[in-house]
C-alpha cells in the first residue's frame, strides 16, 4: 500500500501495519540508496504510494503524473511518533487518494 521514503523511520511500516498492511520501507526492499527515480519506477510497478516528507516526489508526480500517488509530509524535523499520529489521524483521506483519479498527491501538514 504505502512506500516510506529513505528520510521516513523503517519502523512506520511495522508500526501502521493494522492502518496500511503490506507497506514498504525504501531500505527494506534493497532500496535505500536508490534515486529517486528508481523508487518512483518501483512504487509505480508495485502499485504503492509514495510517503514522503521532501517535495522531490511531490514535483515528480506534477512533471510525469500518476501514479503512483503521494503523500507529502509537509512538517519540519518531527518524531517518528508525530509521522504516524498524522497518518493515522488521515488514513481516510490517504486510502480515498487511491481511489482518485483526478489527484496525485495529498500533502499533510
Amino acid at each position: 500500500m504505502l512506500l516510506f521514503d529513505q528520510r521516513l523511520s523503517p519502523h512506520l511500516t511495522r508500526r501502521l501495519a493494522d492502518v496500511f498492511p503490506d507497506s514498504q520501507h525504501v531500505a527494506s526492499i534493497g532500496l535505500a540508496r536508490a534515486s529517486d527515480q528508481e523508487v518512483w519506477s518501483y512504487a509505480e510497478e508495485h502499485s504503492l504510494m509514495l510517503v514522503s516528507k521532501y517535495a522531490d516526489f511531490g514535483e515528480m508526480s506534477l512533471l510525469h503524473g500518476f501514479p503512483p500517488n503521494v503523500v507529502w509530509i509537509r512538517r519540519g524535523n518531527c518524531s517518528t511518533d508525530a509521522v504516524e499520529a498524522l497518518l493515522r489521524s488521515r488514513a481516510d483521506q490517504i486510502i480515498a487518494l487511491l481511489n482518485d483519479a483526478g489527484r496525485g498527491i495529498l500533502e499533510l501538514r
